[in-house]
């Protein structure tokens, strides 16, 4: 029977952490809570349904999951953002893994459902398959800030059955501000990367961004919400290339 660490990150998260761990109960063996400052009641909650929280300077998005998960007590671990739970289909099938003598897989992911503001989107962000419960011997945080991933070293990976619902944004501001806070973040991945970016990029990805989810993923369905979610990817994608061409300009110019 795999024992499971639930691992979690955080920072002024009071009024979503309390929910996302209650949702744990029952779930998972032991919950850690890495915690970057929190100037608010995020680890008083914390600390009522665990006693590992510690506190770490941010080391960006996935160096600071990395961390979390290497003071996990168990090889299997189970990775939650704060405005995240699980729902019960999604903790049932999660307790079944934990029943199994050997699990068949290596990773599991599972499905993503957001809610926007004032509905939950059927087309547009769903479904977003996660891997968030993994066996970290046989796995590794990859990818770009603010966009890691788990990469499966060996082993395959299974499916499960439920949702892990996402409470991001409830208002138009806070999507706008997540922009801006994003694309520096990837601004900085891109020149770090020494990526080409030419006059017409930021153009042509905000373009594609926006009908990949508008056009291609049916985003139109989901109505306004749909329709509001794909012109902000358009302007977060612009944003990004636009902020590398400036930074670029303006070191010549200097």
């Amino acid at each position: 029977m795999p024992r499971i660490s639930a691992c979690i990150i955080s920072f002024n998260e009071e009024a979503m952490l309390e929910e996302c761990l209650r949702s744990l109960e029952g779930v998972v063996d032991e919950i850690v809570v890495v915690d970057s400052h929190s100037t608010d009641r995020t680890r008083e909650i914390a600390r009522g349904f665990t006693e590992r929280v510690v506190r770490q300077d941010w080391l960006g998005m996935g160096a600071q999951k990395a961390f979390c998960y290497s003071l996990a007590s168990h090889d299997w671990v189970l990775n939650l953002d704060c405005d995240e739970r699980l729902d019960p289909v999604l903790a049932a099938s999660i307790q079944e893994v934990r029943a199994l003598d050997e699990p068949a897989h290596a990773a599991f992911e599972f499905k993503r459902k957001n809610y926007y503001i004032y509905r939950w989107l059927k087309h547009t962000w769903y479904p977003e398959r996660r891997t968030r419960l993994f066996d970290r011997r046989r796995c590794e945080v990859r990818g770009t800030d603010p966009h890691e991933y788990v990469y499966v070293k060996e082993g395959s990976t299974g499916r499960l059955d439920g949702d892990l619902l996402h409470f991001s944004l409830d208002s138009l501001s806070a999507h706008l501000q997540m922009i801006d806070r994003y694309s520096e973040v990837a601004a900085d991945e891109i020149e770090k990367r020494g990526r080409r970016v030419t006059l017409f990029t930021p153009v042509l990805r905000g373009v594609w961004s926006f009908l990949r989810l508008y056009v291609f993923k049916r985003g139109f369905l989901d109505g306004f919400a749909g329709l509001t979610i794909g012109l902000l990817s358009g302007v977060y994608s612009f944003m990004k290339y636009a902020k590398v061409l400036t930074r670029r300009w303006r070191a010549r110019a200097s």
